[in-house]
Protein backbone atom coordinates (compact mmCIF):
# COMPACT_ATOMS: atom_id res chain seq x y z
CA UNK A 1 0.00 0.00 0.00
CA UNK A 2 0.83 3.64 -0.49
CA UNK A 3 3.15 5.00 2.31
CA UNK A 4 1.99 8.46 2.22
CA UNK A 5 -1.89 7.49 1.87
CA UNK A 6 -1.43 4.76 4.75
CA UNK A 7 0.17 8.05 7.39
CA UNK A 8 -2.61 10.01 6.12
CA UNK A 9 -5.39 7.44 6.80
CA UNK A 10 -3.93 6.53 10.41
CA UNK A 11 -3.48 9.60 11.58
CA UNK A 12 -7.40 10.31 11.00
CA UNK A 13 -7.77 7.05 12.50
CA UNK A 14 -5.72 8.16 15.60
CA UNK A 15 -7.24 11.69 15.73
CA UNK A 16 -10.66 10.05 15.81
CA UNK A 17 -9.84 7.52 18.32
CA UNK A 18 -8.63 10.04 20.73
CA UNK A 19 -11.11 12.12 20.76
CA UNK A 20 -13.82 8.61 21.48
CA UNK A 21 -11.50 7.15 24.23
CA UNK A 22 -11.34 10.80 25.35
CA UNK A 23 -14.80 10.41 26.51
CA UNK A 24 -14.48 6.69 27.18
CA UNK A 25 -12.04 7.61 30.16
CA UNK A 26 -14.02 11.01 31.29
CA UNK A 27 -17.62 8.58 31.56
CA UNK A 28 -15.27 6.39 33.36
CA UNK A 29 -14.16 8.81 35.60
CA UNK A 30 -10.02 8.30 34.37
CA UNK A 31 -7.14 10.80 33.28
CA UNK A 32 -4.94 8.12 30.97
CA UNK A 33 -5.15 4.72 30.50
CA UNK A 34 -1.85 2.62 29.23
CA UNK A 35 -2.90 0.60 26.25
CA UNK A 36 0.54 -2.57 26.74
CA UNK A 37 1.54 -4.76 23.78
CA UNK A 38 2.07 -7.78 26.05
CA UNK A 39 4.82 -10.08 26.42
CA UNK A 40 5.71 -13.22 24.59
CA UNK A 41 4.39 -16.81 26.62
CA UNK A 42 6.03 -19.88 27.00
CA UNK A 43 5.46 -22.82 25.42
CA UNK A 44 5.95 -24.95 28.34
CA UNK A 45 6.90 -24.57 31.88
CA UNK A 46 9.90 -26.76 31.25
CA UNK A 47 12.31 -24.89 28.92
CA UNK A 48 12.66 -21.20 27.39
CA UNK A 49 11.02 -21.41 24.41
CA UNK A 50 8.53 -19.02 23.70
CA UNK A 51 5.39 -18.10 21.45
CA UNK A 52 5.70 -15.36 18.92
CA UNK A 53 4.07 -12.48 20.28
CA UNK A 54 0.23 -11.65 19.35
CA UNK A 55 -0.04 -7.88 20.84
CA UNK A 56 -2.87 -6.97 22.85
CA UNK A 57 -5.77 -6.15 20.01
CA UNK A 58 -6.27 -2.58 22.05
CA UNK A 59 -2.73 -1.70 21.43
CA UNK A 60 -2.78 -2.61 17.81
CA UNK A 61 -5.86 -1.00 17.79
CA UNK A 62 -3.35 2.43 17.94
CA UNK A 63 -0.48 1.16 16.59
CA UNK A 64 1.02 -1.89 13.73
CA UNK A 65 3.86 -2.80 16.30
CA UNK A 66 4.73 -6.13 17.43
CA UNK A 67 7.43 -5.24 19.86
CA UNK A 68 7.15 -6.97 23.37
CA UNK A 69 6.50 -4.45 26.57
CA UNK A 70 5.91 -1.73 24.61
CA UNK A 71 2.80 0.39 25.30
CA UNK A 72 0.45 3.64 24.20
CA UNK A 73 -0.44 6.04 26.86
CA UNK A 74 -3.54 7.90 26.43
CA UNK A 75 -4.42 10.99 27.98
CA UNK A 76 -7.05 13.26 27.17
CA UNK A 77 -7.07 16.45 25.25
CA UNK A 78 -2.69 15.28 24.44
CA UNK A 79 -1.27 13.38 21.61
CA UNK A 80 -0.96 9.81 22.30
CA UNK A 81 2.56 8.60 23.49
CA UNK A 82 3.69 5.29 22.16
CA UNK A 83 6.66 4.33 24.18
CA UNK A 84 8.33 1.32 22.38
CA UNK A 85 10.64 -0.58 24.43
CA UNK A 86 13.53 -1.61 22.21
CA UNK A 87 14.58 -4.92 22.18
CA UNK A 88 18.22 -5.61 23.70
CA UNK A 89 17.82 -9.16 23.58
CA UNK A 90 20.30 -11.58 21.48
CA UNK A 91 18.52 -14.17 21.91
CA UNK A 92 15.52 -13.90 19.76
CA UNK A 93 14.38 -10.17 18.62
CA UNK A 94 11.22 -9.16 17.29
CA UNK A 95 10.65 -8.39 13.59
CA UNK A 96 10.33 -4.94 12.37
CA UNK A 97 7.12 -3.43 11.64
CA UNK A 98 6.81 -3.44 7.52
CA UNK A 99 6.63 0.61 7.67
CA UNK A 100 7.10 3.48 9.80
CA UNK A 101 3.82 5.32 8.35
CA UNK A 102 2.52 5.43 11.93
CA UNK A 103 5.02 7.05 13.69
CA UNK A 104 3.68 10.57 13.22
CA UNK A 105 0.63 9.81 14.77
CA UNK A 106 2.35 9.41 18.38
CA UNK A 107 5.15 11.10 20.89
CA UNK A 108 7.20 8.27 20.48
CA UNK A 109 9.92 7.56 23.35
CA UNK A 110 12.33 4.36 23.28
CA UNK A 111 13.48 2.78 26.17
CA UNK A 112 15.11 0.17 26.94
CA UNK A 113 14.03 -1.23 30.72
CA UNK A 114 10.63 -1.51 31.10
CA UNK A 115 10.67 0.11 33.90
CA UNK A 116 11.24 3.47 32.21
CA UNK A 117 7.38 3.55 30.97
CA UNK A 118 6.82 4.51 34.56
CA UNK A 119 8.83 7.45 33.80
CA UNK A 120 6.11 8.32 31.65
CA UNK A 121 2.78 8.06 33.27
CA UNK A 122 0.56 10.78 33.78
CA UNK A 123 -0.68 11.65 37.03
CA UNK A 124 -4.32 11.29 37.90
CA UNK A 125 -6.30 8.06 37.74
CA UNK A 126 -4.73 5.98 35.17
CA UNK A 127 -5.98 2.50 33.96
CA UNK A 128 -4.26 -0.38 31.99
CA UNK A 129 -5.45 -2.97 29.71
CA UNK A 130 -3.20 -5.75 28.86
CA UNK A 131 -2.82 -9.17 29.54
CA UNK A 132 0.62 -8.75 31.53
CA UNK A 133 -0.49 -8.23 34.91
CA UNK A 134 3.10 -8.16 36.16
CA UNK A 135 3.62 -5.40 34.15
CA UNK A 136 0.76 -3.47 35.44
CA UNK A 137 1.73 -4.22 39.34
CA UNK A 138 5.06 -2.52 37.95
CA UNK A 139 3.71 0.40 36.98
CA UNK A 140 1.99 0.74 40.36
CA UNK A 141 -1.39 0.80 38.73
CA UNK A 142 -4.05 0.27 41.04
CA UNK A 143 -5.72 -3.10 40.59
CA UNK A 144 -9.41 -1.76 40.19
CA UNK A 145 -8.12 -0.17 37.36
CA UNK A 146 -6.42 -3.12 35.60
CA UNK A 147 -8.53 -5.12 32.64
CA UNK A 148 -11.84 -3.31 34.79
CA UNK A 149 -14.49 -4.95 32.70
CA UNK A 150 -16.72 -2.02 32.36
CA UNK A 151 -13.97 0.40 30.80
CA UNK A 152 -12.67 -2.52 28.49
CA UNK A 153 -16.18 -3.55 27.00
CA UNK A 154 -16.78 0.79 26.45
CA UNK A 155 -12.97 0.37 24.24
CA UNK A 156 -14.45 -2.55 22.57
CA UNK A 157 -17.44 -0.75 21.27
CA UNK A 158 -14.80 1.51 19.65
CA UNK A 159 -13.61 -1.22 17.67
CA UNK A 160 -17.25 -2.23 16.16
CA UNK A 161 -17.23 0.96 13.56
CA UNK A 162 -14.22 0.48 11.46
CA UNK A 163 -12.55 3.69 10.40
CA UNK A 164 -11.10 4.07 6.73
CA UNK A 165 -8.05 2.96 7.77
CA UNK A 166 -9.02 0.37 9.09
CA UNK A 167 -11.11 -0.99 6.02
CA UNK A 168 -7.91 -0.30 3.84
CA UNK A 169 -5.85 -2.78 6.07
CA UNK A 170 -8.59 -5.08 5.80
CA UNK A 171 -8.92 -4.81 2.42
CA UNK A 172 -4.79 -5.34 1.91
CA UNK A 173 -5.21 -8.57 4.15
CA UNK A 174 -7.65 -10.14 1.37
CA UNK A 175 -5.38 -9.10 -0.89
CA UNK A 176 -2.52 -10.92 0.25
CA UNK A 177 -5.08 -14.31 1.48
CA UNK A 178 -6.63 -13.99 -2.56
CA UNK A 179 -2.75 -15.07 -3.68
CA UNK A 180 -2.86 -17.67 -1.38
CA UNK A 181 -5.92 -19.03 -2.32
CA UNK A 182 -5.50 -18.41 -5.88
CA UNK A 183 -2.44 -21.05 -5.81
CA UNK A 184 -4.26 -23.32 -3.70
CA UNK A 185 -6.92 -23.79 -6.38
CA UNK A 186 -4.37 -24.03 -9.13
CA UNK A 187 -2.29 -26.96 -7.03
CA UNK A 188 -5.53 -28.61 -6.30
CA UNK A 189 -6.75 -28.71 -9.71
CA UNK A 190 -3.19 -29.55 -11.05
CA UNK A 191 -2.86 -33.10 -8.99
CA UNK A 192 -2.77 -34.46 -6.00
CA UNK A 193 -1.21 -33.08 -3.06
CA UNK A 194 -1.08 -33.52 1.10
CA UNK A 195 -3.07 -31.31 3.10
CA UNK A 196 0.66 -30.33 4.73
CA UNK A 197 1.99 -29.29 1.41
CA UNK A 198 -1.00 -27.27 0.48
CA UNK A 199 -1.11 -25.40 3.56
CA UNK A 200 2.90 -24.47 3.40
CA UNK A 201 2.12 -23.39 -0.40
CA UNK A 202 -0.22 -21.29 1.27
CA UNK A 203 2.40 -19.18 3.56
CA UNK A 204 4.82 -19.34 0.69
CA UNK A 205 2.19 -17.31 -1.70
CA UNK A 206 1.26 -15.14 0.90
CA UNK A 207 4.76 -14.13 2.30
CA UNK A 208 3.89 -15.52 5.71
CA UNK A 209 5.16 -17.31 9.00
CA UNK A 210 2.31 -19.97 10.31
CA UNK A 211 2.34 -17.90 13.97
CA UNK A 212 1.34 -14.33 11.60
CA UNK A 213 -1.50 -15.45 10.33
CA UNK A 214 -4.65 -14.31 11.68
CA UNK A 215 -5.83 -17.93 12.25
CA UNK A 216 -4.37 -21.77 11.77
CA UNK A 217 -4.98 -22.30 8.38
CA UNK A 218 -8.25 -24.79 7.74
CA UNK A 219 -6.69 -27.25 4.90
CA UNK A 220 -8.85 -30.16 4.33
CA UNK A 221 -10.07 -32.52 1.29
CA UNK A 222 -12.84 -34.78 0.69
CA UNK A 223 -14.28 -35.58 4.11
CA UNK A 224 -12.39 -33.76 6.30
CA UNK A 225 -13.90 -30.61 5.28
CA UNK A 226 -16.94 -31.72 7.64
CA UNK A 227 -14.55 -31.03 10.29
CA UNK A 228 -15.25 -27.05 10.59
CA UNK A 229 -11.72 -26.71 12.23
CA UNK A 230 -9.67 -29.10 10.58
CA UNK A 231 -6.27 -28.50 11.41
CA UNK A 232 -4.47 -32.19 11.33
CA UNK A 233 -3.23 -32.00 8.04
CA UNK A 234 -2.57 -35.53 6.43
CA UNK A 235 1.10 -35.34 5.45
CA UNK A 236 0.35 -37.99 2.59
CA UNK A 237 -0.75 -36.85 -1.10
CA UNK A 238 -4.00 -39.01 -2.10
CA UNK A 239 -6.32 -38.33 -4.99
CA UNK A 240 -9.31 -36.22 -3.72
CA UNK A 241 -12.23 -34.52 -5.10
CA UNK A 242 -13.00 -31.89 -2.99
CA UNK A 243 -11.06 -29.46 -1.43
CA UNK A 244 -12.16 -26.90 1.43
CA UNK A 245 -9.69 -24.08 2.26
CA UNK A 246 -9.98 -21.75 4.98
CA UNK A 247 -7.26 -19.28 5.41
CA UNK A 248 -6.62 -15.37 5.79
CA UNK A 249 -3.69 -12.87 5.93
CA UNK A 250 -2.23 -10.38 8.10
CA UNK A 251 -1.89 -6.69 7.36
CA UNK A 252 -0.82 -4.36 10.28
CA UNK A 253 -2.53 -6.58 12.76
CA UNK A 254 -6.31 -7.11 10.72
CA UNK A 255 -6.37 -10.12 9.78
CA UNK A 256 -8.92 -11.10 6.69
CA UNK A 257 -11.14 -14.74 6.60
CA UNK A 258 -11.92 -16.16 3.68
CA UNK A 259 -13.28 -19.70 2.33
CA UNK A 260 -13.51 -21.47 -0.99
CA UNK A 261 -14.41 -24.92 -2.16
CA UNK A 262 -13.46 -26.30 -4.95
CA UNK A 263 -14.65 -29.81 -6.74
CA UNK A 264 -12.74 -31.81 -9.50
CA UNK A 265 -12.74 -35.20 -11.06
CA UNK A 266 -16.29 -37.01 -12.76
CA UNK A 267 -18.59 -39.12 -11.69
CA UNK A 268 -22.36 -38.40 -10.38
CA UNK A 269 -21.40 -37.63 -6.74
CA UNK A 270 -18.75 -35.17 -7.82
CA UNK A 271 -21.02 -33.65 -10.55
CA UNK A 272 -23.54 -32.94 -7.22
CA UNK A 273 -21.24 -31.85 -4.86
CA UNK A 274 -20.26 -29.28 -7.98
CA UNK A 275 -23.79 -28.62 -8.24
CA UNK A 276 -24.10 -27.88 -4.43
CA UNK A 277 -20.78 -25.76 -4.18
CA UNK A 278 -22.53 -23.21 -7.09
CA UNK A 279 -25.92 -23.59 -5.80
CA UNK A 280 -24.18 -22.03 -2.14
CA UNK A 281 -21.74 -19.90 -3.71
CA UNK A 282 -24.45 -17.89 -5.64
CA UNK A 283 -26.78 -18.13 -2.24
CA UNK A 284 -23.91 -16.37 -0.26
CA UNK A 285 -23.31 -13.40 -2.67
CA UNK A 286 -27.02 -12.88 -2.34
CA UNK A 287 -26.58 -12.92 1.50
CA UNK A 288 -23.92 -10.61 1.18
CA UNK A 289 -26.08 -7.97 -1.19
CA UNK A 290 -28.97 -8.26 1.62
CA UNK A 291 -26.54 -6.87 4.42
CA UNK A 292 -28.39 -3.18 4.76
CA UNK A 293 -28.48 -0.44 8.10
CA UNK A 294 -31.00 -0.93 9.99
CA UNK A 295 -31.10 -5.30 9.18
CA UNK A 296 -31.04 -7.23 12.72
CA UNK A 297 -27.95 -9.92 11.57
CA UNK A 298 -29.52 -12.64 13.22
CA UNK A 299 -32.91 -12.16 10.81
CA UNK A 300 -30.12 -12.33 7.67
CA UNK A 301 -28.89 -15.60 9.62
CA UNK A 302 -32.61 -16.77 9.62
CA UNK A 303 -32.45 -16.51 5.54
CA UNK A 304 -29.53 -17.91 5.36
CA UNK A 305 -31.35 -21.17 7.06
CA UNK A 306 -34.40 -20.60 4.53
CA UNK A 307 -32.31 -20.29 1.87
CA UNK A 308 -29.91 -23.57 2.67
CA UNK A 309 -33.43 -25.28 2.94
CA UNK A 310 -34.09 -24.44 -0.60
CA UNK A 311 -31.08 -26.04 -2.00
CA UNK A 312 -31.37 -28.96 0.09
CA UNK A 313 -34.83 -29.32 -1.26
CA UNK A 314 -33.22 -28.50 -5.36
CA UNK A 315 -30.50 -31.32 -4.94
CA UNK A 316 -33.11 -33.58 -3.71
CA UNK A 317 -31.39 -34.35 -0.28
CA UNK A 318 -34.77 -33.14 1.67
CA UNK A 319 -38.08 -34.33 0.17
CA UNK A 320 -40.03 -31.83 1.84
CA UNK A 321 -40.20 -27.82 1.35
CA UNK A 322 -37.87 -25.28 1.92
CA UNK A 323 -39.87 -23.67 4.74
CA UNK A 324 -40.32 -27.41 6.55
CA UNK A 325 -37.01 -27.76 6.46
CA UNK A 326 -35.97 -24.89 8.26
CA UNK A 327 -39.03 -25.26 10.58
CA UNK A 328 -38.16 -29.32 11.93
CA UNK A 329 -34.48 -28.18 12.07
CA UNK A 330 -33.40 -30.49 9.40
CA UNK A 331 -31.07 -27.40 7.69
CA UNK A 332 -29.61 -27.29 11.01
CA UNK A 333 -28.32 -30.55 10.57
CA UNK A 334 -26.27 -29.32 7.47
CA UNK A 335 -25.63 -26.44 8.50
CA UNK A 336 -25.03 -25.80 12.43
CA UNK A 337 -22.55 -22.89 12.69
CA UNK A 338 -23.93 -18.97 12.58
CA UNK A 339 -23.85 -16.83 9.22
CA UNK A 340 -20.35 -15.16 9.90
CA UNK A 341 -18.99 -12.35 12.44
CA UNK A 342 -17.29 -9.17 13.30
CA UNK A 343 -13.45 -9.01 11.71
CA UNK A 344 -10.57 -6.93 12.44
CA UNK A 345 -8.01 -7.20 14.85
CA UNK A 346 -9.49 -10.23 15.93
CA UNK A 347 -10.71 -12.82 13.80
CA UNK A 348 -13.65 -13.46 15.70
CA UNK A 349 -13.58 -9.26 16.50
CA UNK A 350 -15.36 -7.66 19.34
CA UNK A 351 -18.31 -6.06 20.20
CA UNK A 352 -21.14 -7.33 18.07
CA UNK A 353 -22.17 -10.30 20.70
CA UNK A 354 -23.27 -8.40 23.81
CA UNK A 355 -26.85 -9.94 22.76
CA UNK A 356 -27.23 -13.43 23.42
CA UNK A 357 -29.07 -15.22 20.07
CA UNK A 358 -32.03 -17.12 20.42
CA UNK A 359 -31.43 -20.92 21.66
CA UNK A 360 -32.01 -22.66 18.12
CA UNK A 361 -28.50 -19.81 16.96
CA UNK A 362 -26.83 -21.15 20.09
CA UNK A 363 -23.08 -20.27 17.31
CA UNK A 364 -23.66 -17.31 16.06
CA UNK A 365 -21.31 -14.55 16.65
CA UNK A 366 -23.04 -11.52 15.28
CA UNK A 367 -25.83 -10.29 17.03
CA UNK A 368 -26.24 -6.66 16.46
CA UNK A 369 -28.35 -3.90 14.71
CA UNK A 370 -26.31 -3.79 11.37
CA UNK A 371 -24.82 -0.43 11.29
CA UNK A 372 -22.19 1.81 8.93
CA UNK A 373 -19.25 0.62 9.14
CA UNK A 374 -19.34 -2.49 10.24
CA UNK A 375 -17.09 -5.39 9.07
CA UNK A 376 -18.39 -8.85 8.89
CA UNK A 377 -17.89 -12.34 7.47
CA UNK A 378 -21.09 -13.85 5.35
CA UNK A 379 -20.17 -17.80 5.56
CA UNK A 380 -22.90 -20.18 5.09
CA UNK A 381 -21.59 -23.41 4.22
CA UNK A 382 -23.65 -27.03 3.66
CA UNK A 383 -22.18 -30.31 5.53
CA UNK A 384 -22.16 -33.91 5.53
CA UNK A 385 -21.96 -34.55 9.37
CA UNK A 386 -22.87 -37.66 10.20
CA UNK A 387 -22.68 -37.19 14.31
CA UNK A 388 -25.38 -34.14 13.49
CA UNK A 389 -26.74 -36.15 10.76
CA UNK A 390 -27.22 -39.43 12.98
CA UNK A 391 -30.22 -37.63 15.34
CA UNK A 392 -32.06 -36.68 12.11
CA UNK A 393 -31.06 -40.06 10.23
CA UNK A 394 -33.10 -42.33 13.36
CA UNK A 395 -35.68 -39.54 14.29
CA UNK A 396 -39.06 -38.64 12.72
CA UNK A 397 -37.73 -36.66 10.37
CA UNK A 398 -36.01 -39.64 8.83
CA UNK A 399 -38.49 -39.90 5.85
CA UNK A 400 -38.28 -36.22 5.06
CA UNK A 401 -34.32 -37.07 3.31
CA UNK A 402 -32.73 -38.72 0.72
CA UNK A 403 -29.96 -40.96 2.82
CA UNK A 404 -28.67 -42.62 -0.56
CA UNK A 405 -27.84 -39.06 -1.59
CA UNK A 406 -26.51 -37.99 1.85
CA UNK A 407 -24.35 -41.27 1.85
CA UNK A 408 -23.22 -40.11 -1.65
CA UNK A 409 -21.65 -37.15 -0.88
CA UNK A 410 -20.66 -37.02 2.04
CA UNK A 411 -17.12 -38.27 1.16
CA UNK A 412 -16.89 -35.32 -0.12
CA UNK A 413 -17.10 -33.40 3.37
CA UNK A 414 -18.79 -30.19 2.93
CA UNK A 415 -19.19 -26.66 1.43
CA UNK A 416 -18.68 -23.41 2.91
CA UNK A 417 -18.04 -19.75 0.98
CA UNK A 418 -16.62 -17.00 2.89
CA UNK A 419 -15.95 -13.54 2.22
CA UNK A 420 -15.32 -10.02 4.15
CA UNK A 421 -17.92 -7.23 3.69
CA UNK A 422 -17.79 -3.28 4.91
CA UNK A 423 -21.37 -2.23 5.34
CA UNK A 424 -21.84 1.38 3.49
CA UNK A 425 -24.81 3.49 3.49
CA UNK A 426 -26.16 2.14 0.87
CA UNK A 427 -25.27 -1.80 0.36
CA UNK A 428 -22.04 -3.55 1.08
CA UNK A 429 -18.44 -3.71 -0.40
CA UNK A 430 -17.15 -6.63 -0.75
CA UNK A 431 -13.51 -6.82 0.04
CA UNK A 432 -13.38 -10.11 -1.15
CA UNK A 433 -14.41 -10.60 -4.14
CA UNK A 434 -12.46 -6.93 -5.18
CA UNK A 435 -9.95 -9.64 -5.05
CA UNK A 436 -11.18 -13.20 -5.50
CA UNK A 437 -13.89 -12.79 -7.93
CA UNK A 438 -14.50 -16.79 -8.38
CA UNK A 439 -16.53 -17.64 -5.33
CA UNK A 440 -15.69 -22.01 -5.58
CA UNK A 441 -17.01 -24.40 -8.36
CA UNK A 442 -15.03 -26.78 -10.18
CA UNK A 443 -11.13 -26.48 -10.05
Amino acid sequence: MDKEALRDLHRAHVASLSQRTAEVLRKGGLDAVVLHAGTPLKRTLADDQYWPLRPTPHFQHWAPLAEPGSAVIVEAGKKPKLVWLVSTSYWEKPAPPESDYFLGSFDVVEVRDPKEIKDHLPAGRVAFVGDDLEAAAALGIDRSRVNAAPFVAALDQLRVRKTPYEVACLAEANRRAAKGHEELRRLFAAGDHAELDLHLAYLGATRQDDAETPYKNIVALDAHAATLHHISYEKQARPSQSFLVDAGASFAGYGSDVTRTWVKGGGEAASRFAELVALTDAMQQRLCAGAEVGMHYEALHDESHRQVGGILRQLGIVKTSAEEADKKGITRAFYPHGLGHALGLQTHDVGCAELKPRAENPFLRNTTVISEGQVFTIEPGIYFIEALLAPVRNGPQARDVDWKLVDALAPLGGVRIEDDVVVQSRGVRNLTREVLRDGGGRA
